[in-house]
């Protein structure tokens, strides 16, 4: 068993640091809110550190699942950041969304310090880190993947190595690509249904099971249908990643006019103050 500095107790992390304890790993925890990692620690063993720096000084690996590139950057190579307290050797993954020129920074900044360091972003939301059913991408060395893949096991369903340095990241993009144009389709036809006097519940059972199918259609219609929008990850955080996916497609010339045009919708969310709500209330914009 590894003994694991995890850094970020978030509705993602707090669940991820759970099931790395459960499998008996030994873990020191920190948080930017002390008290959420003093209770973390009360709930579920292990140990509470003051800093990053101060977590990551024993550990065979540190794990970070912050907000957004600063956040990362403060917590590995701040003043009281991890890398500055990290023994050579030690393997450093990062499961924030953030941007492939940071993923490749860090990786440089670990070379120099002689640590294995991967980006592994994931999808599945809290309901997958809850259950331990995350999908992570990642990007790094295959030798730091070899070392990161049996801790990650600990919640994740699938872990798939996509490349160097960055390509974990720049696969997240993709994946939020996708969930965009997803979100806003369905959007469109649970709004189409009620405009047609439909039930929405023979709908779903009518076309659940052909080719219109997605995740997002089993998990969502019902709970857009009712206006209900608490489930997890926010308006906020997917205008953060469509923001990092179109600065990444400005600089590689990649076109995205459907991605483009749904930040801009959940930029309206925003302006209507649904910034806390999950990414299906895009439906809301067609209802008002």
């Amino acid at each position: 068993m590894a003994r694991i500095a995890f850094i970020g107790l978030g509705v993602m992390g707090a669940p991820m640091a759970r099931h790395l304890a459960g499998a008996g790993h030994t873990l020191v925890v920190y948080n930017r809110t002390a008290e959420r990692a003093r209770e973390w620690v009360g709930q579920h063993g292990g140990t509470f550190a003051a800093t990053p720096a101060a977590a990551a000084g024993n550990a065979d690996a540190v794990i970070s699942c912050v907000g957004a590139d600063a956040d990362v950057e403060e917590v590995t190579l701040g003043a009281n950041g991890a890398f500055r307290n990290m023994r050579e050797g030690a393997l450093f993954i990062d499961h924030t969304t953030a941007s492939a020129q940071l993923a490749r920074k860090l990786a440089e900044a670990g070379v120099r310090h002689g640590l294995a360091c991967l980006d592994a972003p994931v999808s599945g939301g809290q309901a997958g880190a809850e259950n331990g059913q995350l999908s992570i991408m990642c990007g790094g060395t295959p030798e730091a993947f070899g070392l990161a893949e049996p801790i990650m096991r600990a919640y994740a369903a699938r872990i798939v190595h996509v490349g160097a340095d960055g390509t974990g990241q720049l696969t997240k993009m993709v994946n939020q690509i996708a969930i965009a144009g997803v979100l806003q389709g369905l959007a469109e036809a649970v709004h189409f249904t009620r405009a047609a006097g439909l039930d929405p519940d023979k709908v779903f059972e009518a076309v659940s099971g052909g080719a219109a199918q997605s995740w997002q259609m089993i998990n969502r219609w019902k709970t857009m249908s009712q206006g209900q929008f608490e489930f997890g990850f926010a308006v906020d955080w997917m205008r953060k990643d469509l923001g990092l996916t179109l600065d990444e497609a400005r600089s590689n010339g990649a076109r995205l006019p459907l991605t483009a045009l749904v930040d801009q919708f959940y930029a309206d969310l925003q302006a209507m103050g649904a910034a806390r709500h999950d990414t299906s209330s895009l439906v809301r914009r067609l209802n008002t």
